[in-house]
């Protein structure tokens, strides 16, 4: 596990042929068979590939090669902290027609809607999301199951960000693969908002602002885990996120997460940097869990 952390922190996410990417494609080709407007299909759309990748683990023969080819094959956090900090560059050039084609490597707003303001505000909760989803989430997947798990975890965040949302194509197809999604991520998520609690201070934060926002305002939120760390970073940094949201198939109005400011771009380089130190101190427990464990 440690060797793929690193393996995420020096070369982050492969260039060329991506298995996460390999796996997309293989979905979108299932999904053309097995797509049908109603939940029961995607109930077995999602059983089909998540249960093909999850028995690909299986089959692989134990190793500490095997265990950290599946972590870094999982992991994006480091990809993550690259694209927020090259949002930031382009926020502050006030380059936002290059800053809107770069937001869809991060979420799937609308970016033609959006400001400089708003470009700021979405890549900051995006950056927060994601610090659970594409690095929390997946070390302790490898942690609890090996490679199996790890795997099948990137599955279903897969077909999460794929078919997982309200469009109108989506809302009962994509119906299996969100409740799985938020099954997946509820331990993590809460994870991850303690572990910005407890490096709050690295970036100047709040601790005890992350925990209020996070303790008040998170069970507002219509996702269970978005809400939850998203409101601890803005908690953390006296930022405050939510309001209107636009997506490509519609307006949503978010609750309010903290209440502090408006995020700046400052705000956005700041979350960056707690995401890499929430991610450095995510390693670090989980690593000397199992150490523990197996002493």
């Amino acid at each position: 596990m440690l060797a793929g952390y690193l393996a995420d922190l020096v070369l982050g996410d492969p260039q060329r042929g991506h298995p996460v990417a390999v796996f997309g494609r293989a979905a979108t080709g299932v999904e053309r068979f097995t797509y049908r407007d109603g939940r029961m299909a995607g109930v077995w759309h999602v059983c089909l590939l998540v249960g093909a990748v999850g028995l690909l683990g299986a089959a692989v023969r134990r190793s500490a090669a095997a265990t950290a080819l599946a972590t870094w094959i999982a992991l994006g956090g480091t990809t993550l902290a690259r694209t927020g900090v090259s949002m930031a560059e382009l926020l502050e050039r006030d380059d936002i027609e290059a800053a809107r084609r770069l937001l869809p490597s991060l979420c799937g707003r609308d970016p033609a809607r959006l400001d400089s303001a708003g470009l700021a505000r979405a890549a900051l909760e995006s950056i927060a999301e994601n610090t659970s989803d594409a690095h929390v989430a997946p070390l302790l997947w490898a942690s609890v199951g090996g490679v199996p798990a790890v795997l099948g975890y990137r599955a279903i965040n897969t077909l999460d960000a794929m078919i997982g949302h309200r469009s109108p194509r989506y809302l009962r197809f994509g119906w299996a693969a969100a409740r799985l999604d938020d099954a997946a991520n509820f331990v993590p998520a809460r994870a991850t908002a303690a572990l910005v609690v407890l490096c709050a201070g690295v970036v100047g934060g709040s601790p005890s602002g992350a925990v209020r926002a996070w303790r008040r305002d998170a069970a507002a939120h219509p996702s269970p885990n978005a809400g939850v760390v998203e409101a601890a970073f803005a908690g953390a940094l006296g930022v405050r996120l939510g309001g209107p949201t636009h997506y490509h198939h519609e307006l949503q109005i978010r609750p309010t997460l903290g209440d502090g400011r408006e995020p700046t771009v400052a705000d956005l380089r700041r979350a960056v940097l707690l995401s890499r130190v929430v991610q450095a101190a995510a390693a670090l427990v989980v690593i000397i869990v199992n150490v523990g464990l197996s002493v």
